[in-house]
């Protein structure tokens, strides 16, 4: 029975090309777009990579003070101070690192003269985040404690400023904005929020050490859980640590609030969310991406649901013989079951072909640097779930209500 299923769907496919390829079309163009915007979530969202450990750490990276009777707001990194004084001695966690974020510096090799982005951080950013090390080695604490001008570099900027292997980068020295280190490990290029820089060097590696006693700056702290269950705990206490931050003017700003965020909620903190409460707007920025989700895809539905109405309609005399000759209304509905399936899961397996394609492209033009892109199998699954009850829903009603014609009507057109 189902050989014949598969051999009639294909005579029916053959037969009328044209419709064939405008439903395949919409399935395709529809899931390679799903899994290219998906594959971009997930990268921004979930934890991989060398953010493989963030299922179990929270960033501060803004905080906000205020003083409501002078109508005084102001939003802004955190300084060095603060993570230094308030939330490094914080119990109950496994590590808290510093880190400043991204910001343009000139590297100079002769009258050569290469604009970079480059990040101080202390010894602990390097054990929170999972950089695959490629040569050389990376800054420890006693670099942090002596100074010491030392640098790591990531792979695409190694090749650009010592071409060749990334050990021909060690012990090589960079003048960077006039200073000058020894650059003494290269790591994977990588394009993470807490991650992205082309340059990497202690933080005591600054020229004035004023940053020490500022409250805002331009410094981002991860903070590491032991466990992903202590999470909940920890972003409880870092609103109470916020609570006990005295402010650099008292008379200018009464109160100092700030959050310990996944990265989903920092997004979402920024995009829809608010920097006056705990909630950080996450689960409104799912709903938003889902809803725009459904959205996109109710068109080709629609699209789909016409054209295979209108395919069945066309075949309501071959529906009129097969029921004259005994067919139920169950064989008729099956049969059109198994061509809209079998229609879909071609159509599947073309944009899982298109859309890996697309994301190689995506990664060989660096439309973003050193971003790396992955199919999401998940997202590919629920597609393909979802394109295919449309193809039920449009191929089954139009069908079930043909299989109930008198086969004499259906024989002569008529509905």
């Amino acid at each position: 029975m189902l050989r014949n299923y598969l051999l009639t769907a294909w005579k029916v496919f053959m037969r009328r090309k044209l419709f064939t390829a405008i439903n395949l079309l919409c399935i395709v163009l529809t899931l390679v777009v799903l899994m290219v915007v998906a594959s971009l979530l997930e990268t921004a969202f979930r934890p991989s990579g060398v953010e493989g450990r963030s299922e179990r750490f929270l960033q501060v990276f803004m905080m906000r003070m205020d003083h409501h009777e002078k109508g005084n707001i102001s939003t802004t990194p955190l300084g060095y101070k603060l993570i230094d004084k308030y939330l490094k001695p914080m119990p109950g966690v496994e590590r808290v690192a510093a880190a400043t974020l991204p910001s343009g510096v000139a590297v100079y090799q002769g009258e050569r003269v290469s604009e970079m982005q480059m990040r101080r951080v202390d010894a602990d950013y390097w054990k929170i985040l999972d950089f695959r090390l490629l040569a050389g080695r990376l800054p420890t604490t006693a670099d942090d404690t002596a100074g010491h001008m030392v640098a790591v570099l990531n792979a695409s900027t190694a090749r650009r400023l010592f071409p060749g292997q990334p050990k021909a980068a060690v012990g090589q020295r960079i003048d960077v904005s006039g200073q000058h280190f020894e650059v003494v490990g290269v790591v994977e290029d990588a394009m993470h929020v807490n991650a992205y820089a082309d340059i990497w060097a202690p933080i005591s590696s600054f020229a004035s050490s004023d940053y020490r006693n500022e409250l805002t700056g331009m410094f981002v702290a991860l903070i590491l859980a032991e466990r992903a269950a202590d999470l909940p705990r920890i972003r409880r206490q870092v609103e109470q640590i916020a609570k006990t931050v005295v402010p650099d003017d008292p008379t200018q700003w009464k109160r100092i609030r700030f959050w310990a965020d996944s990265k989903l909620d920092m997004f979402a903190r920024i995009t829809v969310g608010s920097d006056e409460e705990l909630d950080s707007g996450a689960g409104k920025l799912l709903g938003l991406i889902v809803g725009a989700m459904l959205l996109f895809m109710l068109l080709p539905a629609l699209n789909l649901v016409n054209l295979n109405t209108g395919r069945i309609m066309e075949r309501r005399v071959e529906i009129g013989v097969r029921k004259a000759f005994g067919a139920t209304s169950t064989q008729l509905a099956v049969q059109l079951v198994v061509e809209n399936v079998l229609l879909c899961l071609a159509g599947g397996l073309v944009a899982l072909a298109l859309a890996a394609g697309v994301l190689a492209w995506l990664e060989h033009i660096q439309l973003i640097n050193y971003m790396k892109y992955s199919l999401n199998l998940a997202v590919f699954g629920w597609g393909m779930l979802i394109a295919t009850v449309f193809g039920l829903l449009s191929g089954v009603l139009p069908a079930w209500k043909m299989s109930r014609l008198d086969p004499v009507h259906a024989l002569k057109g008529a509905l």
